[in-house]
């Protein structure tokens, strides 16, 4: 961006050949529209209806679905074929219905631009569209206009705006037309006090000004590309799901080929065994992995909702689990976005203004008396009555200044019925103080001189100070006492005002000479009362919070001491320190990452943070309210923007909406996250398991010479049945109350880990001996017949699965009470299935098209001593792997 604000204004003038008396001839004013466009942000591509619909069928494992869709309508298997496209348009539907939604933050961006703005053109002012400004137009602003282009001041009287959606300042900041003293390029936005940005708002006073960037030029603009170019991180359980799909496919394609050649090879029918093969395929792939994965994080997404956390993306609701970094900005998010009088300092003592009932003595004329009387009179705020519902007017200071007289008793009214304000001296960058003249009703030729200011000026002008038993002369030693005190308060990152006054018989009284200085009272956006107990949440959780704001230092420290984030000897940085560091230095990157504050950071030095941490293996959360925040909150893992207060940009950018800006939410969501992940590894165990049952019962069949006991069609219903329902119920499951006691699981781990898989092949096997077992028996020791044989196959493999759904509690739970027991929706799963299953028993349509006959009496035991096998040996199995599965469910 250009350096406008280091620039002396005549250069400015001459480069954009514009006289300020009479501003652009609107001849010029087509060429320059010409020469720069419009004053608007560039459009984004929106995201449409169709897009996200073919969105919801990539993905390896869907791919390789229809694969086995195509193959089984080549060989004629028409039901097959149509019953794979059926579970892939009821996962494609779950995730559309879900994610319909499209990231809008250009669009949001452009709503800062929608205002119109007073320009001089021809010699006179003129209200034209913002769009329609152009470099050169001098541009008048006023207070509670939105600047609608970046604009260098030419003239400004007691001019404040509003960046803190820019910057994240947390007061408005005071412009003046002077070049800031030692500036330099890289000079923070909320130090170029010359300066006025597009999108911002004018609190107070009134400024003229040249155009010097419109459009994407601007520093709004700038954001705003920043934000369309920040790539947005895919989740952690889409890079894991699509590697779980990779090592399937691989795994699927060489047992298939393997089981059809080897079937081929020992006299089967080759039509026969290429339709085993496709089926095989098809139990190698759990198909309801996508729909039950799409439901689990839908129902986590709908438990958020209900506390107040709005998702925007299904895969943020996981990612959320894996989180290992917050990034939080200060204002808004950890603090109130409310300036607040916290301490008066006196010449004796220091008194709490935020206790509760007050702690201030408020005996006539005494120092904390005279004090809250000007803190009142120099004051250009209006506090409406305690139950008005009239809106607050005026700076945010000067309101805090008026609730702290409120908390001790004195109202604003009273004051000015006492004291009648005959003149006011305004507050002006260049004094930086701000007084008025009250006539008294009790002695009416005195008047009453009441100041504020900044500490250093109005010590300065001070040739008293108020001691408690009266004046005092303000000597060099008083001087550097006062001083002192103003540097305690602001290194504990306070905004310290000085509150004087003198008496005099005339208004036209120069009004800064032979002051008395009363007290410095110190103000402070505090933080959020519900957050540092959020705050030992995260770190309970393993989860370690980083704040990166805008604001100065000193404040963002001792908010971050205030709410827990970091102790009095953490490492702080500021954006200029930040920018000087080199990030190939590997211990100066250790130094970065090791920081848990970060003040006076622009959106590129936020960007730049959540990409090192990325970078570093961590998974990041980023949360933000501001325009500023925009970018870091796109390319952040999860993005989490605040509700209440946050702007339409950050909302937009963001995966995640707190509504009730409430820190909580989020270690609330977190929980939700880590539940759904635990919850997914489950029900991904128990499809595996299952489906590995299904391979193994036709392998091992074809190997060792038996007929097949399973039918194409019949595998593909058991996968549809008996796998989908109970893995539905495991991924709705409310889950493990103490998950937020444990670290967060390593982002690099699998979805299913090497313990997990060996679990897999042991709760496979057991079901596949059960079900050999069973159809050996029906055959060569009691000779049911094949048909029968089949049927009690069937039916053995499909009450094992889904008795073996109780295999599935955790390690350190009991025996009939446990999470899955008492999980209502794993019954109603168990009852479905039952009812299904007895459908393809009873129902002649149903018996004929899966070939199944009801069993005999010994055809119902077999199936039932077979079935009982996984659950019986699995629950004893769970004595001796405790300790495996503790690891795996951490």
């Amino acid at each position: 961006m250009s350096a406008h604000h280091i620039q002396p204004i005549t250069e400015i003038l001459e480069h954009l050949a514009v006289d300020p008396d009479k501003g652009l001839a609107e001849a010029e004013i087509t060429e320059r529209r010409k020469q720069y466009g419009k004053n608007s942000l560039r459009d984004q591509k929106h995201v449409s209806f169709w897009s996200i619909l073919i969105r919801q069928f990539t993905g390896l494992i869907v791919y390789l679905l229809a694969g086995a869709a195509a193959l089984s309508f080549y060989f004629g298997d028409l039901t097959e074929g149509g019953a794979i496209v059926v579970v892939l348009i009821i996962n494609a539907a779950i995730g559309f219905t879900s994610e319909f939604r499209a990231i809008r933050s250009m669009e949001a961006l452009r709503k800062l631009s929608s205002v119109q703005a007073k320009v001089k053109r021809d010699g006179q002012f003129n209200i034209v569209a913002a769009q329609d400004i152009v470099p050169g137009d001098i541009v008048l602003c006023e207070a509670g206009d939105i600047i609608p282009a970046d604009v260098r001041l030419i003239e400004c009287t007691n001019l404040q705006a509003d960046e803190s959606t820019l910057t994240g300042e947390s007061v408005p900041t005071d412009k003046t037309i002077e070049i800031p003293t030692n500036a330099d390029e890289d000079l923070p936005l909320g130090d170029r006090t010359n300066m006025m940005f597009k999108g911002t708002a004018i609190t107070r006073g009134d400024g003229l000004g040249i155009c010097v960037a419109t459009g994407m030029t601007t520093e709004l603009g700038h954001i705003a590309a920043l934000t369309e170019m920040a790539d947005a991180e895919a989740s952690p359980l889409e890079k894991r799901l699509d590697t779980l799909a990779g090592q399937l496919i691989w795994a699927t394609l060489a047992l298939t080929i393997f089981i059809a050649v080897i079937g081929i090879y020992v006299g089967k029918d080759m039509v026969m065994m290429l339709k085993t093969g496709i089926a095989l395929a098809i139990a190698a792939v759990p198909e309801g992995l996508p729909i039950v994965a799409t439901v689990a994080l839908a129902r986590g997404m709908w438990r958020m909702a209900r506390r107040n956390a709005l998702i925007k993306n299904l895969s943020a609701v996981e990612t959320l689990g894996a989180t290992t970094i917050i990034m939080t900005d200060k204002t808004g998010t950890l603090t109130e976005n409310k300036m607040t009088a916290v301490a008066l300092r006196t010449s004796e003592t220091t008194i709490d203004l935020s206790a509760s009932p007050p702690a201030v003595p408020l005996l006539p004329n005494s120092p904390e008396e005279l004090a809250i009387r000007v803190a009142v009179l120099c004051n250009d705020a209006i506090l409406p009555a305690p139950n008005s519902t009239d809106k607050r007017i005026g700076d945010p200071m000067e309101l805090a200044l008026l609730e702290a007289a409120r908390h001790v008793g004195v109202e604003q009214t009273d004051q000015q019925n006492a004291y009648y304000e005959v003149h006011k001296e305004a507050f002006s960058a260049q004094t930086r103080m701000m007084a008025t003249f009250h006539r008294q009703k009790d002695d009416p030729d005195t008047l009453f001189v009441a100041v504020k200011g900044a500490p250093e000026p109005v010590i300065e002008n001070s040739t008293y100070f108020l001691g408690p038993d009266g004046p005092c002369d303000m000597d060099a030693k008083a001087r550097q006492n006062w001083a002192g005190f103003n540097d305690e308060m602001t290194q504990k990152g306070l905004r310290v005002l000085a509150l004087a006054m003198k008496n005099t018989r005339s208004p036209d009284d120069a009004p800064y000479q032979d002051l008395t200085l009363i007290a410095l009272i110190a103000l402070l956006d505090p933080p959020r009362k519900d957050v540092p107990a959020a705050m030992q949440a995260c770190h309970t959780a393993g989860v370690r919070v980083i704040m990166v704001t805008g604001d100065h230092i000193g404040t963002a420290r001792n908010i971050a001491e205030q709410v827990g984030l970091c102790d009095t000897n953490a490492a702080a940085l500021e954006g200029k320190m930040l920018q000087a560091i080199d990030l190939t230095d590997q211990t100066e990157r250790d130094r970065i990452l090791a920081t848990p504050v970060f003040a006076r950071v622009s959106p590129e030095a936020k960007l730049d943070l959540v990409a090192l941490h990325q970078k570093a293996g961590a998974i990041v959360a980023m949360t933000g309210d501001g325009v500023n925040d925009a970018p870091a909150l796109k390319k952040a893992d999860i993005g989490i923007a605040m509700g209440k207060r946050g702007t339409d940009v950050a909302r937009e950018a963001a995966d995640m909406v707190l509504r009730d800006d409430a820190f909580p939410s989020i270690v609330m969501a977190m929980h939700q996250g880590r539940v759904i992940f635990a919850n997914i590894r489950t029900f991904v165990l128990y499809l595996m398991s299952c489906n590995l049952s299904e391979i193994l019962v036709i392998g091992l069949a074809v190997l060792s010479g038996l007929p097949l006991p399973l039918l194409p069609l019949q595998i593909l219903y058991l996968n549809l049945v008996t796998d989908v329902f109970p893995a539905f119920a495991l991924g709705i499951g409310e889950g493990d109350r103490h998950v937020m006691e444990r670290p967060p699981r390593n982002p690099k781990s699998p979805v299913l880990t090497k313990q997990d898989w060996a679990r897999i092949f042991f709760y496979g096997a057991l079901i596949t001996v059960g079900t050999l077992g069973a159809f050996s028996m029906a055959l060569y020791v009691y000779d049911l017949g094949d048909q029968e044989a089949l049927s009690v196959s069937f039916l053995t493999l499909a009450t094992g699965q889904l008795l073996h759904v109780f295999n599935m509690r955790a390690a350190s739970s009991g025996w009939i009470s446990n999470d899955v027991t008492r999980n209502r929706f794993v019954w109603i799963a168990l009852a479905i299935c039952v009812v299904l299953i007895g459908l393809t028993i009873y129902i002649p349509a149903f018996s004929r098209l899966l070939m199944i006959a009801p069993p005999s009496a010994t055809g119902w035991l077999l199936v039932l001593g077979g079935s009982l096998v996984p659950l019986v040996l699995g629950q004893v199995a769970k004595i001796f792997t405790k300790p495996i599965d503790q690891s795996v469910s951490s």
